[in-house]
């Protein structure tokens, strides 16, 4: 979590911070592809038409923009870097809408919603249905929840503009996955064209309100089965502020069937409602697709190696594939997991969600002391990597890495969920 920092020390981070904005790699060409400070926007983007023969071999990146129905205007920005294929929805907080191999086309890390569409922003009422609007465009594979508040819908205490407290509705997981990038660029070393990153930013602002930055940038190699999210949440206001985050990975076939499993550092584990309670002995393991199946969330706190690094393997039932995230601890030590194995017309998926809390509502979460704060002029860094396990034997040594975090230490199982706090 940020740490006290004396007067110099936070100008001189503010700084920092601004000249990262606009870095440039000695070597690096730039292209900016979305900036509203300057009002450019490529309706259409072949990366082949921008540079040298030599990147064109190692890259294949295309912008298109969408029409029809509700994903009218919405972008699709497409990196194939020849061994997978990363879809990123620029319009929706650069959310990554599915991942793909591209040997064979098939999808490998997302999951099949009820959402077909890539529902534009403008489409999203985040207040219908009791502040559950949020769902209405969910399908993608990574969403983050936030910033300034994230987890379920409902009250909470907030200073109005008149200096006074008052309750004021909270909508699920905050705003941020449907606030449209500000900027998006391409970096790439004409030089040695081995690495690409993919970089946006977000602004979440209003006047007597959050004044937060995302910084994301997706960094990714070529012919690489893996890729790294290092990102930065930045306080812009003269006042302290509260944030939330949690990363939203959902899985679905073909990683998610009958038998699959997830292997987790577990320290803790406790399930978030009675449901769940009932279920606790099984909370690593999936069904098949199951009508009718209610949601089950069980709240973890992992382990961590000695660089505080923690993560997650989900693999299918004969361990022939899978996906390895990892992630600091420091910046986001929790870890939610959401088993949703309904029928598959109703979105047959499971959420692994490294955050700064869990999914209460943030009222809640600031009860039991996991809303950080950012001072001024301050900024908290997160930094995930995500593979594709393409083998057993890759999703063996995976499962092996896990199990070293864990270091044969027992798992605190617990069989009821926690008893909340209540503000009537």
């Amino acid at each position: 979590m940020p740490v006290n920092q004396s007067l110099f020390s936070r100008c001189l981070a503010f700084l920092i911070f601004n000249l990262a904005v606009g870095y440039s790699h000695a070597a690096a060409k730039e292209i900016v592809l979305l900036s509203a400070e300057n009002s450019v926007r490529h309706e259409a983007f072949d990366l082949r038409q921008h540079i040298s023969s030599k990147v064109a071999k190692q890259w294949q990146v295309e912008l298109t923009t969408l029409h029809g129905g509700m994903q009218e205007g919405c972008q699709l920005l497409t990196i194939n870097n020849g061994k997978l294929k990363i879809l990123i929805v620029p319009n929706r907080g650069m959310s990554i809408l599915r991942v793909e191999d591209t040997a064979t086309g098939k999808v490998v890390f997302g999951w099949d919603s009820p959402v077909k569409e890539i529902v534009n922003p403008q489409f999203i009422d985040l207040e219908s249905r009791g502040g559950l609007g949020w769902l209405h465009g969910f399908n993608e594979w990574m969403v983050r929840c936030g910033l300034e508040f994230a987890g379920h819908p409902g009250l909470d205490v907030m200073r109005s503009n008149t200096g006074d407290d008052k309750e004021l509705d909270l909508t699920l997981h905050g705003r941020i996955g449907n606030i449209p990038a500000s900027e998006l660029q391409l970096q790439v070393d004409e030089d040695n064209p081995t690495q690409l990153i993919v970089r946006g930013v977000i602004e979440e602002r209003m006047f007597y309100g959050p004044q937060l930055r995302l910084v994301s940038e997706l960094i990714i190699h070529a012919n690489a089965n893996e890729f790294r999210l290092k990102e930065s949440v930045h306080n812009l206001s003269a006042a302290d502020q509260e944030y939330q985050i949690i990363y939203h990975t959902n899985f679905g076939k073909p990683l998610l069937e009958a038998g699959a499993k997830v292997v987790l550092p577990t320290k803790k584990v406790t399930p978030m409602n009675q449901h769940a309670a009932d279920s606790i002995e099984t909370y690593e393991t999936y069904m098949a697709p199951t009508l009718g199946f209610s949601e089950q969330v069980y709240l973890i706190e992992p382990w961590y190696d000695k660089n505080g690094i923690t993560g997650a393997v989900l693999h299918d039932r004969k361990r022939q594939r899978g996906a390895l995230m990892t992630w600091s601890i420091e910046s986001l030590p929790y870890l939610t997991l959401w088993k949703n194995t309904a029928a598959l017309a109703d979105g047959y998926v499971t959420g692994i969600e490294p955050g700064s809390g869990y999914p209460f509502n943030r009222r809640i979460e600031r009860h039991f002391g996991r809303v950080p704060v950012l001072r001024t002029g301050e900024s908290q860094v997160f930094d995930l990597n995500y593979k594709f396990l393409e083998n057993e034997s890759a999703v063996i040594s995976a499962i092996e890495r896990i199990e070293g975090i864990r270091d044969g230490r027992e798992a605190e199982v617990l069989s009821s969920p926690p008893e909340l706090p209540d503000f009537e």
